[in-house]
């Protein structure tokens, strides 16, 4: 058993030659999308690397073992298994200890790419603060492990059914560094602006690379977290997204539902109500975040940094 993950063939090649590399996570495979687009999207978020003359380097765990870059019969699992299990940072070794097979969270595939020496992660959106923290509270994990992770994260800011001031509170306790990508303001994964400020602004792959540099030259731990924003022609229509996130989370709290439950309660409700328009600009999400991680890594591999 192995801290570090084992590298499929063209992700060690590329590591080794300072070739461009990103890491994928696996719960959006996993858990994320339904079955069988699941599959075919995962697949399309690779092509899209590889295009632009980047190694995908998918993470999830395989009968225990944590692997970065998965070939077609362990990417076909992770998506068809109904069996595969979703992990975050803490949950690792027991999955390991258990051989079980699971889709890593932004956590979990976070700390593994940075074990394999992988510097640019592309995501969705971050966990955060769950609404209603006072009277239930619940915080993912994602948020604590990036606060000693040093990885850049690509990322269209966290989901709008969370409490996104208080999340970026956190990150700023935690000393997670935020930028917007040629934006100053935080983006909220279905919507472009989430109405947040943010202090920091990033307008090219090469300066995102200049900041990893003076990162490394100040020994950082934590994450930098590069908030891409969906274009506004993109985003979901603001006015539908508001109504139904009033109505989920109405709905919610009339079921009783708390904790964890809350957040895929509420996904699931927004995918129905939007007649699956919110499944579908998910996806954009996630392909302007692969494409933008494209960049920063070739940005980051031109500097002969690897």
């Amino acid at each position: 058993m192995s801290a570090v993950p084992e590298l499929s063939g063209p992700v060690r090649a590329a590591l080794q030659a300072g070739r461009p590399v990103v890491a994928l996570e696996s719960t959006i495979i996993s858990h994320g999308l339904p079955r069988p687009d699941n599959l075919a999207a995962a697949r399309s978020f690779e092509e899209m690397l590889t295009g632009a003359g980047v190694t995908p380097a998918t993470i999830a765990v395989v009968d225990g073992v944590p692997k970065a870059g998965l070939g077609e019969a362990d990417l076909e699992r992770i998506a068809l298994d109904e069996s595969v299990v979703k992990v975050g940072g803490r949950d690792l070794a027991m999955a390991m200890a258990a051989r079980r097979t699971a889709g890593t969270t932004v956590a979990a595939t976070s700390l593994l790419a940075a074990r394999a020496g992988i510097r640019v992660f592309a995501t969705g959106g971050l966990g955060g603060v769950h609404r209603g923290f006072a009277e239930s509270p619940d915080e993912s994990g994602d948020l604590t492990v990036l606060s000693r992770t040093a990885i850049t994260v690509v990322s269209a800011g966290v989901k709008s059914i969370l409490d996104i001031p208080a999340t970026l509170e956190r990150l700023e306790t935690l000393g997670v560094a935020v930028a917007g990508y040629r934006t100053n303001r935080f983006p909220a994964f279905y919507l472009t602006d989430s109405g947040q400020d943010l202090d920091w602004r990033l307008d090219s792959p090469q300066e995102i690379a200049t900041v990893m540099a003076a990162r490394d030259l100040l020994r950082e731990e934590s994450a930098l977290l590069v908030a891409n924003p969906l274009p506004p022609d993109r985003q979901l229509d603001p006015e539908l997204h508001d109504r139904v996130l009033a109505e989920s989370l109405a709905a919610a709290g009339a079921a009783g539902i708390r904790g964890k439950a809350v957040t895929p309660f509420l996904l699931g409700y927004m995918r129905r109500a939007t007649g699956g328009v919110s499944v579908a600009v998910n996806m954009d999400v996630v392909r302007g975040n692969v494409a933008l991680a494209a960049q920063i890594a070739t940005a980051w591999s031109e500097r002969g940094a690897g």
